[in-house]
């Protein structure tokens, strides 16, 4: 099985529909940010010529439309956004938004929020499954948060979520510049960049590695 998981698309997707007009994938992940704010036509739009090429698992990010939630629902992709999920046998949660920023976008949320709306899929998230915790915020003080000055931004809710129970994988973006993996415990975390300059990730998982919980993880720049 081979996923692509992409984020920050932030309305220009042309790169990686380039990518998947020349390479077959079996899922996507979408981590948010689809839009620049908007408009909400375009975010419905670019779900929906993503769902051309491969079954899509979405949340929104913070820089989308409002009432992104909604406009999932009306899409052809299936809402991750404060929900389960499964690609066969591996379990999806998801959350979008972000922690908040210095910039007043339209989707943040105080940690003590995101924790406790992630707190209610603890049963799924401490599965035997494999589990893929999908968030737009990174955790806190990983290689997956850091921007240009050095300083870390991600989410200290999406961090003690993924330590209190330890998922397979955290599928992250939000922090364009940090591209890269981490661990916190057993769980393996990526943000793979922003997929409006063309960063991308790919997840191929064999029958077997997803009964070992084996990530193989490539992280692509088309």
């Amino acid at each position: 099985m081979k996923i692509l998981m992409i984020t920050d698309i932030h309305s220009n997707p042309d790169k990686i529909y380039s990518y998947l007009d020349n390479n077959s994938v079996d899922e996507i992940i979408i981590t948010g940010d689809v839009t620049e704010f908007g408009p909400e036509e375009l975010f419905v739009d670019t779900l929906n010529k993503f769902s051309e090429y491969a079954n899509v698992h979405a949340l929104f990010g913070n820089c989308d439309p409002k009432n992104s939630s909604e406009l999932i629902d009306e899409s052809n992709a299936t809402n991750i956004h404060d929900n389960t999920s499964n690609i066969g046998s591996i379990k999806l949660v998801g959350f979008g938004g972000s922690n908040p920023t210095p910039f007043d976008t339209p989707n943040e949320y105080t940690d003590e929020l995101l924790y406790e709306n992630l707190r209610k899929y603890y049963e799924d998230l401490t599965s035997d499954s494999f589990t893929i915790l999908v968030t737009h915020a990174p955790p806190l003080d990983t290689n997956a948060d850091k921007i240009e000055s050095g300083a870390h931004v991600g989410s200290c809710a999406v961090r003690k979520i993924i330590e209190d129970t330890q998922p397979t994988l955290n599928v992250c973006g939000h922090v364009h510049e940090s591209i890269g993996k981490d661990k916190i415990g057993d769980t393996i975390i990526v943000n793979p960049g922003d997929a409006n300059t063309g960063h991308a990730c790919i997840i191929e998982l064999s029958q077997e590695d997803i009964e070992n919980k084996k990530v193989n993880i490539e992280l692509i720049e088309i």
